[in-house]
């Protein structure tokens, strides 16, 4: 088979798999579920950025934050927040799978997944303090006043104080437990997936470790 045509099916398969795993992940985003012993029940827990991170590692950071895009878009058809919820999942999502998906790609060993899935929880976390704290709450509290959603963390939690410390005391831990149960998957899943994804067969995990 000639460059050209190796090139033109390598394309293929990027947007065939940049867009079924869009497909489950807008699947995925829509079983969302409360977790309310560990944060107010107006923040929900799903799944969607694991068919991301899987994208991610398979075809490319850009693959991975094009799903995270294209879920939100879908999302957007149906949002309560004015794309204010949409826009801030995409950036915060965009974190764990570039990050991840940034660093697998120079270091495709199982070690390198472990790092990568690990850096990746951690930056999203990170950043969902700012993304929350500048973006999400200043547009949720013309709906709800400011006192009302503190008042939700502190039934949890009376000693938190302020939006930030409710911030960092309570989304800072869920954001990271969210990214690294979906890393947690990725990590154990993508050697088996990969092959399949990728059209090169059964894989098998080689003698240095390749993921």
């Amino acid at each position: 088979m000639n460059t050209a045509a190796t090139r033109e099916l390598g394309y293929i398969r990027y947007i065939t798999v940049t867009a079924i795993m869009s497909a489950v992940a807008v699947v995925l985003q829509l079983l969302e579920f409360p977790l309310p012993f560990l944060i107010p029940p107006f923040i929900k827990f799903d799944f969607s950025e694991l068919p991301a991170l899987i994208s991610s590692f398979a075809m490319g950071p850009l693959s991975g934050i094009l799903v995270c895009l294209i879920k939100n878009l879908v999302k957007l058809l149906t949002s309560s927040t004015g794309g204010v919820g949409e826009l801030a999942n995409f950036l915060i999502g965009i974190f764990l799978v570039g990050t991840a998906g940034f660093i697998y790609k120079y270091n495709r060993t199982r070690k390198g997944a472990f790092i990568a899935c690990l850096a990746g929880s951690l930056a999203m976390a990170v950043m969902s303090i700012p993304v929350n704290y500048f973006i999400s709450y200043p547009v949720y509290t013309k709906f709800m006043p400011l006192d009302t959603i503190i008042g939700m963390y502190q039934e949890l939690n009376p000693n938190v104080d302020g939006l930030l410390g409710c911030l960092i005391v309570f989304n800072l831990p869920f954001t990271f437990l969210k990214g690294a149960a979906d890393s947690l998957i990725t990590f154990f899943i993508y050697k088996y997936l990969s092959p399949i994804i990728k059209g090169t067969g059964r894989g098998k995990s080689s003698a240095s470790g390749q993921a």
